[in-house]
């Protein structure tokens, strides 16, 4: 190929220069940008990442609380009869005296009352008129009893900028009052998909056409990572015409992701492009599938130039697209845990890394073991259904066998076993 340069003035041969999957991660990571925080409400911040660290105001709880149906009493109290002098519910508090012999009806995360020094279960007594008889000579001081800021202390770290806002952490934005909530922005993306055989899900199929699959994956993998998809479709396959569509899409988006048009032919217009309108940094990766990916910026924003076999659109996703979309949100890289797996089967390994669709689980001995979801082409993506790990298989002369360990990325938990024990 003639080296020519592009619009940053790196040279094209370095550009398609194989590039380990490590070092293209490290490239897309260094030139994703943290989004900015906004404050929304409460209700609006479920699933979305925390932008700052939240803090508690005050001790929780702000009083002694009960954590039991029962009664409020002296702990040290030798007589077994107690006469109930009032009732506590949660909510308002009532000024009670308890003294020796006496006790006070409570419910569970009520105040409790000032001198009482521990709270008996209800199942623990026997009713008798207005009194009870204490059946339990057991109790001790502090009893079911949850001190002031037995749940957090005024000035402690609840939650970490870069958490996701899942239930429980919503509950506790909820109880520490902190709203309005301050989430990162989500990323705007676009996805356009390229190609004159593609036609709708809904439309008939002429001889030569596919129905375009990979734009509604892509979506559904894009929105369940918290980004915000501001257009979807089919991009003109016209040069000047993509170019412009192209630029407004830039302009509109933190992300630009494309389907197919980025191998070596002529008609690959996205690759032809990029080279024109945008810094590119690299073309292709030492991995299988996935290798004609293109990875550009232009000022802030990534593009993202993805092969057009539904597999691989997918596992790149996976590996950068994922990463940068956690980056820009303040959240931990890398997203998937890497993990040591034993081969339920052999396997035939490729001439360059290769991340094999799986499904790991935990053998009866503990270990985790994996079995590749079927044939393993990057047209079939069947091979994605159930897998919830992506296999690490590095070059090799020798094939993998059955017990080996190999590294697995973890896309999901692990499953139960449904296999023997396996050698190794």
């Amino acid at each position: 190929m003639t080296e020519r340069q592009t619009r940053d003035g790196a040279v094209e041969d370095d550009l398609d220069r194989l590039r380990l999957p490590s070092e293209a991660l490290a490239i897309v990571l260094a030139h994703s940008p943290l989004l900015p925080v906004e404050q929304v409400p409460l209700i609006d911040a479920i699933g979305r990442v925390l932008g700052d660290d939240v803090i508690a105001e005050e001790d929780f709880p702000a009083f002694r609380a009960s954590t039991m149906d029962g009664f409020a009493v002296i702990a040290d109290d030798d007589s077994p009869w107690r006469e109930i002098v009032g009732a506590q519910m949660a909510g308002p508090v009532h000024d009670y005296h308890i003294s020796l012999g006496t006790a006070v009806r409570i419910m569970t995360g009520a105040p409790v009352p000032d001198a009482a020094t521990a709270v008996i279960p209800i199942e623990k007594t026997e009713a008798a008129d207005d009194h009870i008889v204490v059946q339990d000579d057991s109790l001790k001081a502090g009893d079911n009893i949850r001190g002031i800021g037995a749940d957090m202390r005024s000035g402690e770290v609840v939650l970490k900028s870069g958490t996701i806002l899942g239930p429980a952490e919503i509950g506790l934005v909820a109880g520490l009052g902190r709203v309005p909530v301050p989430v990162r922005r989500r990323a705007r993306v676009s996805i356009l998909s390229t190609g004159n055989e593609l036609v709708e899900p809904d439309q008939p199929i002429q001889p030569g056409q596919i129905r375009d699959s990979n734009r509604f994956s892509l979506v559904a993998a894009l929105s369940g990572a918290g980004a915000e998809v501001v257009w979807s479709g089919k991009a003109p396959d016209d040069r000047e015409q993509l170019r412009r569509f192209f630029q407004d899409r830039v302009r509109e988006s933190d992300i630009v992701v494309t389907s197919g048009g980025v191998s070596m032919g002529d008609l690959d217009l996205v690759k032809q492009l990029l080279s024109d309108v945008a810094t590119v940094h690299f073309r292709r990766i030492k991995m299988k599938p996935g290798k004609p990916l293109n990875f550009a910026t232009v000022d802030t924003t990534l593009i993202f130039g993805l092969p057009g076999n539904p597999v691989s659109a997918l596992v790149s996703f996976e590996i950068f697209i994922r990463s940068a979309l956690a980056k820009m949100t303040g959240q931990t890289v890398p997203v998937h845990p890497r993990v040591p797996v034993l081969l339920a089967q052999g396997i035939i390994p490729s001439d360059r890394i290769e991340y094999q669709r799986a499904t790991v689980e935990v053998g009866a001995d503990g270990r985790l073991v994996a079995m590749a979801t079927g044939g393993q082409a990057s047209s079939r993506l069947s091979s994605f259904v159930g897998a919830n790990a992506l296999l690490e298989i590095p070059p090799r002369a020798t094939p993998f066998r059955s017990g080996e360990r190999v590294d697995a990325l973890m896309l999901s938990a692990p499953t139960s076993s449904s296999h023997g024990a396996v050698g190794g």
